[in-house]
Parts: structure tokens; sequence; C-alpha cells
């Protein structure tokens, strides 16, 4: 199986370094697109395709067949499309005047080196070791299917009753909720003050109350100082505040960095991001040699600067992209990336799409925000479930600059809207406007994602202007909850006028017209109702608390900023 059996030896010779997402989709687009190409896949792993994605859930046992994991085989390439895959084979050094790739085998013996007309580079990405890895057996991180293999071994070999988790990303939270599927106690550590980082932290709080609704001890805000004993398997994790989490085994999820070594040796620009400078085409700075995954940047399309995605989706596509013009010269420019994502945390699933709050304020991005608590599908008919969508948009324009939901069905659906509309450079009125399937069983006449934009429609008009749900209301400010007598005992409003929605029209003579006024309910339905009644009576200055007492409370421990 290999190459020399094609007969064309002036056919051009494409050599893609590494297989999985980018390099896998590079190599079967350029096949589709040049039936006379030498394509030679170098992966220095003993699989060309497997879907890391769903590691945690063969973890977990929800993928009960391993083999569900091989995307595809060498054998399938080379039958399917007589492409050479050659596994076991670590490219080590890119000669570009020669143009030939130095490789050598799993066991480090020097290989032949391989010539090439053009290169993609699809080399990935490594997880990050913290200062406190060392060496032990019971201590891993979950990337490759190896790894899967040696957890799953320790789990069943040593009857392991408690994990540590370090890192609370999306993967850290999969292998969590899969840990504690099979009856193990979880410990999740996680250095900053929340865990998901790309959500904001209305929607971080909720996954965070979930996660201890679980038996799932959170230690946020804790470092991993020390593992314990210093050397043979851990029994302790120690936190920098001195306490100790006993552990059968560690699973850490750190983060990742670009593997660029190879780059770098060709002497190819890096971008600010840290990982490879492309173009829309993937081409690095030798137009001969291309770059796509995580080892290369893409474009952001809020900001329309370079970052590096790290996701399967963009993968695949720069992958496509690029196979197609490496064997043709031609092809579409890469699309730009918005950072989509989802997570399902037990009964929960959030999702995102664009910038959150604080990668706005860190741009200096003006923007305004609602949120809105809906069901999923038609109220009235059965099962319907509490769905949270927010918007971010712009303050004068409405376009779109992020999206997050929350709920337990129906996430997905709302955040693939957003994303499109993001992608098309669209704004909040698009979104209010938006022809949607909808029977009873599957959405409402009225969207949630329809919900979230008329209320954003009406920020932006000032029909009410929306506040923050932390924000500050002390001061001069009218405060008045329109919840029910019941509503306000069980969740209190210091300071709050007290007068239920439905008795607003008969006593908002009780009110000052010309003091600022902050209607407020439970999730910020009826505060809009009494917040059009006050402005349509002649109240000079009324405002709408986003996402009301729900969200406000939520938000407690979080110091009120003041009111702007």
């Amino acid at each position: 199986m290999n190459s020399s059996d094609i007969t064309n030896q002036d056919a051009l010779k494409l050599v893609i370094i590494g297989g999985v997402a980018g390099g896998a989709s590079a190599a079967a687009r350029a096949r589709r697109c040049n039936a006379a190409a030498h394509i030679t896949i170098l992966e220095k792993g003993p699989h060309i395709s497997f879907a890391n994605c769903g590691l945690p859930y063969h973890l977990g046992g929800e993928i009960q067949q391993r083999s569900k994991l091989l995307v595809a085989t060498s054998e399938l390439f080379w039958n399917r499309f007589r492409i050479d895959v050659r596994t076991g084979t670590e490219a080590i050094r890119i000669d570009r005047q020669k143009k030939v790739v130095q490789v050598r085998s799993a066991t480090g013996e020097p290989l032949p080196s391989i010539p090439y007309d053009r290169l993609v580079l699809a080399t990935g990405a490594q997880p990050r070791r913290p200062a406190f890895w060392r060496d032990a057996p019971n201590l891993f991180h979950l990337w490759t299917l190896e790894d899967l293999d040696r957890i799953l071994a320790w789990i069943h070999a040593h009857q392991v009753q408690r994990v540590a988790v370090v890192g609370a990303g999306f993967v850290g939270l999969e292998v969590v909720e899969q840990l504690s599927g099979l009856g193990i106690q979880v410990d999740l550590i996680e250095t900053t003050s929340q865990v998901l980082a790309p959500i904001d932290p209305c929607f971080a709080r909720s996954i965070e109350s979930h996660l201890v609704d679980h038996q799932v001890r959170l230690h946020l805000g804790s470092a991993v100082q020390s593992l314990t004993p210093a050397s043979g398997p851990i029994e302790r994790v120690v936190l920098q505040d001195g306490q100790e989490i006993e552990a059968d085994l560690v699973l850490v999820g750190a983060g990742v960095q670009p593997r660029i070594e190879l780059a770098v040796q060709a002497g190819l620009t890096l971008g600010p991001s840290g990982g490879v400078a492309v173009n829309r085409f993937g081409q690095t700075s030798d137009p001969q040699i291309y770059a796509v995954g995580d080892m290369a940047e893409s474009r952001h399309a809020v900001t329309g600067r370079p970052v590096r995605a790290g996701l399967a989706g963009p993968a695949n596509r720069a992958g496509r992209i690029a196979g197609q013009h490496a064997a043709t010269d031609a092809a579409t420019q890469q699309g730009e990336v918005l950072g989509t994502a989802i997570v399902r945390v037990f009964d929960l699933t959030v999702g995102c799409t664009g910038f959150n709050q604080r990668q706005l304020k860190a741009e200096g991005i003006p923007f305004r925000s609602v949120l809105i608590q809906a069901a999923h599908h038609a109220s009235y008919y059965p099962g319907a479930k509490p769905l949270e969508v927010e918007l971010l948009y712009a303050p004068e324009s409405g376009k779109l600059l992020g999206a997050q939901a929350l709920g337990e069905q129906g996430v997905d659906k709302r955040i693939d809207i957003a994303a499109t509309t993001l992608h098309f450079g669209g704004t909040v009125y698009d979104l209010a406007q938006l022809d949607l399937a909808y029977a009873p069983p599957f959405g409402s006449a009225k969207d949630p994602i329809h919900m979230a934009a008329f209320a954003a429609c009406n920020d932006l008009a000032g029909a009410p202007h929306l506040v923050q749900a932390d924000v500050d209301l002390s001061g001069d400010l009218q405060v008045v909850d329109v919840r029910t007598d019941k509503e306000r005992e069980a969740m209190p409003l210091e300071g709050a006028i007290g007068i239920p929605i439905d008795s607003l029209h008969d006593r908002w003579k009780e009110l000052d017209p010309q003091r600022p006024t902050i209607v407020v309910c439970h999730s910020g339905k009826r505060a809009h109702v009494g917040a059009c009644l006050l402005q349509g009576v002649g109240f000079s200055d009324v405002r709408n608390l986003n996402g009301g007492m729900s969200l406000r409370t939520r938000l407690a421990p979080k110091a009120p900023p003041s009111l702007s």
C-alpha cells in the first residue's frame, strides 16, 4: 500500500503531516478535486482519524464500542481514495529548499525523506502540563485513544472511587458527568472563579449549582500546589490554600498549546495568537506549505483579528479548503470563526457563540445585553422545559456580537440560529424577523430566540431601556417590584415598593413620576409590562431589570456596579 502504485510520476506530490480532523479532511478533499495527485499522510500515532470529542463518552460507557471512535482507517483511505497513510511515522524536519520532509519511525529509526510539491501541516495541539505535573501512573490527560485506554485500565484494575478533575472547561465537564455516572466521587478543581470560561457568570452559576446537586465537589478559585506523595501513585491533591483532596486518579484538562515545532524549524511565520499565520486558503508564509487545525490561526468574526479556534468544526472546514487549494490552486476562502460550542452537564445544556461579556470588555467593544426566560417549545404542549437565552449586541446598530443559551432542551437550535446570524453580520432586528419552523412539539410561534431579539429591540428603542441584574439599586432610585406578595416574601428585595403587576393600573399614582424608576419582577417579563405602563402615563425615566430577580439572586455574590 504505497503511492508508487500510481503510475503518473509527474503528478502533484501532496504530503500531509497529521491526520484526525484537519489533515484527514484535507487529504479526502484533495483527492476528490485531483484524481491524479500522489497524496501521502504522515501520522505519528497509530490512528489516522479518531473521534477525539467522543472520548469522554466512551469513558462513561455512553459510547459502548471503542471501534466507533475510529472515524476512518488507513485501509479505508487507500481502498476508497488511494491515499497512502503512514501511521507510526513522525515528521522531524522540513527542508524547504529541497522540498522534502525528513521522517523517522515510531521507534526512532530514520526513514527515507519524502518529497513534496505541496505540504499541509495538521500537527494539532497537545495538552498543557501544569507546574505540578509529575510522573505518576494515575495522572492522566484525556487526549488520545491511548490515554483513554490507560484511564479505563486504571479505573478497572484499582476499583477507583475518587477522581480529581483539574480544569473546568468543556472536556473537563464532560469527564465529570461521565465519571459521576459510573458512581465515582468527583472533585472538580478550577483556578478561575467559574466553570466554563467562554460563558457569562449568569449561566456558569447555574451549571455550578447543577454540579453540586449531582454531588460533584467544586473547588473554584483553587490552584493545585502539589500531588502527594512525591513519587509513585497519587493519593492526594494539595491545593494552594492547604486543602487536601483524596484521589485514586487525577485527570488534568488545563488547556492546550499548538504543536508548532515543525513550523518554527521551517521558518514559517507565527501569528499574534501563537499559532501559524495563514491566509484565507490556509497558506503559510511559504505559499507551498499550508497549516490547518489547532496549530493554525483563523480570523474571528467579531474582531476580524487572528485567533486559534481549537475546535473540531473549524479544523475540518479549514482542512477542506486547504486540501482543495493545495490540489488545484483554487478554493473558496475559509470562513471566520465564532468559537461556537456546546456541552451537556447532566440534565442541563449550555452553548455559546461569538463573544461573551468579559471578552467584549477586554476588547473595548461597547455592548448591550438581554437575558430572557421561556419554554423550549409551546408551553401548553407536554414536556416544555425552561430555556434561557442571552444576546449581546452593539448599542447603536444592534449588530449581534454574541449569544448564549442554557436549558434542558433546545439549546443547540437557538445557538445555531445565533451563530448563523453572526456569520452573516446580522442584527437583533434580523433575529426578530427570522421565519422559523413552528409546531407545538418543536417551538413557539414566538420562539425564545425571537423573544430575546424583541427584548433587545425594545432596549435599543428605550421601550424601556434595560439595566443589568447586578446593578446597585440604592440611592435615589425608585424600585417598583411587581411580583406577587408571595414571591416577594420568598425572595425579598430590600427598599423596593411592592405593587403587583395586576394592581399597577390602579396604583401607579402612589409612585413619583419624576424619580428614576426601575421595575422588577422574577424574570423581566412582567416588569416590561409595568415599565411600559409607567412610560405611557408620563414617567420620565423608567427601566427594566434585565433577567429580573432570578438572575439578580444568581449573581448576588458579585459586588454590584454603579448604575450608568
